[in-house]
């Protein structure tokens, strides 16, 4: 029998479509979340890893709360960088390939063109400080690993920007949406398909050059307030009224925490070893909003 697969990240969106469409791959996978694999107790990682007995570890597991990771640094980096660092290397002890998930949000957005694998880091935040110290555990542990930063993930369920969107708009607020922040919206369904296909790479015969740092993101780039816009394009071909929609600029909705003003990412390196891409971001979109809205 073949051994599993082992997905960290319980109900997150994108531990929840990796594990459906494994399963519609047919894949063995293990899909595990809090508490029986809790980043905070280390001590449950060993277990379930000792438990599973992976072929290849996926983790799609953070503190993903931006804001809140400036008030409690100590738990995002318990989850971005400690957790991953105790699976790669629980990972390179067993010989067991690993995929971890990154971000954009490691840098600062100043560059003013798409980053590739090798520009310099420099997070603005506790979130992206946490994730670059898991990437750097992570490549420090000796696991054969490769990492895929990404970025504006969403889906039909969970929370993301696509449903809060929608719940504003249907709640009657007016929606006010930043318009110089760019960067590059990921479905996470199409980030799961084209995980899994690494992983039948990976089981080909991952060469030793190919182990390290990617970019996977949406094909195309947008603004925060031109994805609000194209939301509601899609969705008014389902009968959902299109609201005002103002663009306003960053300084005019101040979080706790600062975003990078440019994060697109650069993802040929990965169409180059893999032969992989993700689709155009609008496409991906369609696909989610018509999950959302087809009755």
């Amino acid at each position: 029998m073949t051994a599993p697969l082992l997905i960290t990240g319980g109900g997150g969106q994108l531990a929840q479509a990796l594990a459906d469409v494994a399963a519609a791959r047919g894949l063995a996978a293990r899909h595990v979340g809090r508490p029986a694999c809790d980043f905070d107790r280390p001590e449950s990682i060993d277990a379930v890893f000792r438990e599973t007995r992976p072929r290849l570890v996926i983790n799609a597991a953070a503190y993903t709360a931006v804001d809140a990771a400036e008030d409690d640094e100590a738990a995002a980096f318990r989850a971005n960088r400690d957790g991953p660092a105790r699976l790669a290397a629980l990972a390179a002890a067993a010989d067991v390939p690993l995929i971890h998930i990154s971000t954009d949000y490691v840098f600062d957005g100043t560059k003013g063109a798409p980053y590739v694998e090798t520009d310099p880091t420099a997070p603005g935040g506790v979130y992206g400080a946490s994730k670059l110290a898991g990437e750097e555990a992570v490549l420090a542990s000796g696991a054969r690993a490769l990492i895929l930063r990404t970025s504006w993930v969403y889906s039909a369920r969970g929370r993301n920007f696509v449903r809060t969107m929608l719940a504003a708009a249907a709640a009657g607020r007016d929606l006010r949406v930043v318009a110089d922040q760019h960067g590059a919206p990921t479905a996470a369904e199409d980030l799961a398909s084209l995980i899994l296909d690494l992983v039948a790479r990976v089981d080909a015969g991952a060469q030793d050059g190919d182990w390290g740092l990617y970019h996977a993101a949406g094909s195309g780039e947008a603004s925060w307030h031109a994805f609000a816009v194209a939301i509601f394009a899609e969705a008014a071909r389902f009968g959902v009224p299109t609201p005002p929609i103002a663009a306003i600029a960053t300084s005019e909705w101040p979080t706790r925490a600062r975003r990078p003003a440019d994060s697109r990412l650069d993802c040929e390196k990965l169409g180059r070893a893999f032969g992989l891409a993700l689709p155009p971001w609008r496409e991906s979109l369609a696909r989610v909003i018509a999950a959302l809205c087809a009755v």
